[in-house]
């Protein structure tokens, strides 16, 4: 099953330095009938205005990945971390028992996150923040896994969560395949261009709630990239 939920139709707000839209209940938008898609409880597609961001504020028991798609963004938290992660990279922050962090646009240009949080496996424990490059080129035309709490995803950023986070960059008319283990659900957005995944048309910003599908066949109608959270 593939429910289409497009970007039009997403909750959201305007904050002036902030146009965020919201796949999931968050904030001030609230849908019963999206709170979650599994372990995956938050998926926000943010546009922070350039020199302003989110201040200093606290998290616990979450994983929160931040995946980004212009621009870049400068992470600073009371553990001591400071990060600026740029297009197409990832952070990854477990906040555990709880950690107090900033995120801010440091750029002169617009930057676009996904932020997307997974419940975690257990609660109580330290909180850690990491960030990685990936070059553009290894996921170019396939599928590669960023971030994950599975067995042999060892070269991806690890999170505490039964999950994993993947994407690609397809060039018009590329394809490309994802398998998914029996049980499991994906969420998957495409960041840019328009996709076909077993049959059913996305759009950049839309996203897809898919179940009880064990292959995707993912075909770029324009060049894309496309990003996706696999759960139980």
């Amino acid at each position: 099953m593939i429910e289409l939920r497009p970007y039009h139709e997403l909750g959201g707000a305007q904050h002036g330095w902030l146009d965020t839209h919201h796949h999931f209940s968050f904030a001030e938008y609230y849908d019963p009938k999206r709170m979650h898609w599994g372990h995956l409880r938050v998926w926000n597609d943010d546009t922070i205005a350039a020199h302003s961001g989110f201040p200093r504020h606290a998290h616990s028991d979450m994983e929160i990945i931040t995946y980004v798609r212009k621009g870049a963004i400068t992470h600073q938290d009371n553990l001591g971390n400071c990060g600026r992660t740029e297009a197409g990279d990832v952070q990854v922050m477990s906040a555990g028992t709880g950690i107090a962090h900033s995120e801010m646009n440091e750029e002169d240009q617009a930057t676009q996150i996904f932020q997307i949080w997974i419940m975690p496996d257990e609660k109580g424990l330290p909180p850690t923040w990491g960030s990685k490059p990936f070059p553009k080129g290894e996921r170019s035309g396939s599928f590669v896994t960023l971030a994950s709490g599975l067995p042999g995803d060892a070269e991806a950023l690890p999170i505490r969560a039964n999950a994993r986070l993947v994407a690609a960059t397809l060039k018009a008319g590329q394809s490309a395949e994802y398998q998914i283990a029996a049980g499991r659900k994906v969420y998957l957005v495409p960041a840019g261009g328009e996709i076909k995944v077993n049959g059913v048309i996305a759009a950049a910003g839309d996203g897809l709630a898919i179940s009880d599908e064990l292959l995707l066949q993912v075909t770029a109608q324009q060049d894309s990239e496309i990003v996706l959270v696999d759960v139980a």
